[in-house]
């Protein structure tokens, strides 16, 4: 066996960041805007027209919130994986939403995405962008 001289978790090893599954980064943004005060309504709404990861109250105000994650920005940034056909279909799961919990047409509604991506430097390494009223 040859000996590199470094140590495992030393100052020659290479951070990693931990492994993250498409449920597992979504818990991390409820968690995340959970700690910010918002309050949890739904997760993982599905219709025919799409699908919300989570369904969270501002005060007053509805939220329809999209998740992204990214490993690395090799093939682009979370923020930018949110395509125009991604938000037609965020808007009309959230226009079904609305309909299924008789919702008034006095309900406020915005929408928001939460773009997670590594931060080897952040004790959870990842980064947090929460990005609101992302149709405006």
């Amino acid at each position: 066996m040859i000996n590199s001289g470094k140590v495992p978790g030393g100052l020659g090893a290479q951070q990693r960041t931990p492994p993250l599954s498409g449920a597992a980064a979504e818990q991390l943004a409820c968690d995340y805007l959970l700690d910010q005060g918002l309050k949890l309504l739904d997760k993982n709404f599905r219709t025919r027209r799409g699908e919300i990861d989570l369904i969270m109250q501002d005060n007053a105000v509805l939220v329809f919130i999209e998740v992204r994650f990214r490993k690395s920005a090799q093939f682009g940034s979370a923020e930018e994986s949110i395509t125009r056909h991604k938000l037609a279909r965020l808007t009309a799961a959230a226009s079904a939403y609305m309909q299924r919990q008789r919702c008034s047409d006095n309900t406020l509604a915005r929408f928001d995405a939460v773009a997670i991506s590594p931060s080897p430097n952040n004790r959870l390494g990842f980064k947090f962008n929460w990005i609101k009223n992302i149709l405006a």
